[in-house]
């Protein structure tokens, strides 16, 4: 990784290692939020007098932005430098922290998290553009897998972090502990990032833009208000056929334009889709598994949102041991074998959680968690790597903004088929309210086991969904010019000069 052999769209060099640090400390900032204010809900309600409805679109609201913007940002990397490009990114993610640190009222601050959303939804796939950029295919997994680590760990540890902090401090020190790292991350990117993808600039097509806004911002939408109104709530229905509707209507206006803004006919290369499915399904299961634990922990153990969090902590650490490791082994072996041995693990370690009672050992459910995790960290981004290594490099960005944009619905969708299973079954299982009155006694346990009910059937939806993902890695292919440099891959050092005129 020495400077002098690595160079810019404009011929100059610069330090390869430094500007992948700046980019994943950055990136590990702005991930991190994504769920840094779980366990502080209830002290923002006392705080700002507001809802439990209210309160959940700090994050709702923070997840919604960030999946719009994440098409946009395919479109944006072809046409503006991405040295410029990051720093804009994360200066508007500063913006919305200090709005947050600073906030006097529930407005700003949730102002202040849909803007920190714009710059998450930009910075996160463009780090895993430029990874994808400045290194040849048979480096990429090593690559990745550190991407993998930052993507994977940061929005792991933040609900333990984020109950140590609040237990400890006060909840603005949410925010105010990233601002000076933030900063620090702004300065260091003035002087070692550098423009390393090549710029094909094309007109926006502002109704593609506003049909990809409005639909996939309607369909997250939709899916995210399915915990809080139900599948039958007319707001949840509206929501989820509108968006499919203009998303069905931006993807046919898409495949007719020259210059698309958001390129889908990368679907049409096996590898990148079965790996973009696979993946999509795996967050799926691993996405639902992280909302519903923490509720099994709290509610029906009784622990503290920090003690919950603080559970599941070794399988966040896991996840982010392993990725630079899956990486490597990616590099060396290829997707197939990984992702089958990781969907194996992933599938054997949810399915005991279908007998959880409230007695089985915290002990248990740690070790069951990491090895659900390390499964995760073998399929992940190895094959995420493996179907962006199928793709030109012209077609990297608009690839790894498709494959984000999808995981992210498929995420929003996995969580709430599983709350609404966990939601109904309680419900349905529940003892009457009569009950109650004669005999308070029965009625708790009764109620206690219909509780239990829930978890286990939401639980049985989670190994659906692995046992899919394992089907589904028996699809990858052994690549057999792995240790080979893709003839698609470009040295940017060797592109025309006339191309890159005017990138900077």
């Amino acid at each position: 990784m020495a400077s002098n052999e690595n160079v810019d769209i404009n011929g100059k060099s610069y330090n390869r290692t430094l500007m992948v640090l700046i980019l994943l400390i950055g990136t590990f900032c702005t991930v991190l939020n994504s769920t840094l204010l779980t366990t502080a809900f209830p002290t923002l309600m006392k705080e700002f007098d507001v809802t439990t409805s209210s309160v959940q679109w700090l994050t709702t609201g923070f997840l919604m932005v960030n999946g719009v913007m994440i098409p946009v940002t395919g479109w944006l990397s072809s046409n503006i430098s991405s040295k410029k490009l990051y720093i804009t990114a994360m200066t508007i993610f500063l913006i919305g922290t200090i709005a947050c640190f600073v906030a006097p009222n529930f407005g700003t601050i949730l102002a202040g998290r849909l803007i920190q959303a714009v710059g998450v939804g930009i910075t996160m796939p463009l780090m895993q553009i430029t990874m994808l950029s400045i290194f040849p295919a048979n480096q990429r997994g090593s690559a990745m897998g550190l991407g993998g680590l930052v993507i994977g760990l940061a929005p792991a540890i933040g609900p333990t972090l984020s109950g140590w902090i609040i237990d400890t401090y006060q909840w603005r020190v949410l925010f105010g502990m990233i601002i000076p790292i933030v900063v620090l991350v702004l300065i260091g990117a003035i002087f070692l990032m550098r423009p390393v993808i090549t710029l094909r600039k094309s007109k926006l097509d502002i109704l593609s833009l506003i049909l990809s806004s409005a639909g996939f911002g309607s369909l997250l939408y939709g899916f995210s208000s399915v915990g809080d109104k139900g599948w039958g709530s007319s707001v949840v229905i509206t929501g989820i056929v509108v968006g499919v509707i203009l998303i069905v209507i931006f993807g046919i206006r898409q495949l007719r334009m020259d210059n698309p803004f958001l390129e889908l006919r990368v679907f049409k290369e096996r590898r990148f889709a079965i790996s973009a499915a696979l993946s999509s399904v795996t967050n799926m299961a691993m996405v639902g598994v992280e909302m519903i634990l923490p509720l099994y922990l709290q509610i029906v153990r009784g622990m503290s949102a920090f003690h919950s969090g603080l559970t599941l902590l070794p399988g966040a650490l896991m996840i982010g041991i392993m990725s630079p490791i899956t990486g490597r082994a990616f590099d060396k072996y290829g997707a197939k074998d990984l992702a089958r041995m990781g969907m194996f693990f992933l599938t054997v370690g949810t399915i005991p959680f279908l007998f959880l009672t409230k007695n089985t050992p915290v002990v248990d459910i740690i070790f069951l968690y990491m090895i659900r995790m390390f499964g995760i960290s073998m399929v992940m981004m190895p094959t995420t790597t493996e179907g962006m290594n199928a793709l030109p490099v012209e077609l990297m960005s608009h690839g790894t903004a498709v494959n984000n944009t999808v995981r992210q619905v498929f995420s929003s969708m996995g969580t709430a088929i599983l709350v609404s299973v966990l939601t109904n079954v309680t419900s349905n299982q529940s003892p009457a309210n009569s009950i109650l009155k004669a005999n308070p006694l029965q009625y708790k346990d009764k109620f206690f086991d219909a509780t239990l009910s829930g978890y286990h059937a939401a639980f049985a939806v989670a190994i659906l969904f692995c046992v899919i993902g394992l089907l589904i890695s028996f699809m990858i292919k052994r690549n057999k010019d792995l240790k080979n440099v893709s003839t698609q891959d470009v040295n940017v050092k060797d592109l025309n000069k006339e191309e890159m005129a005017g990138d900077m």
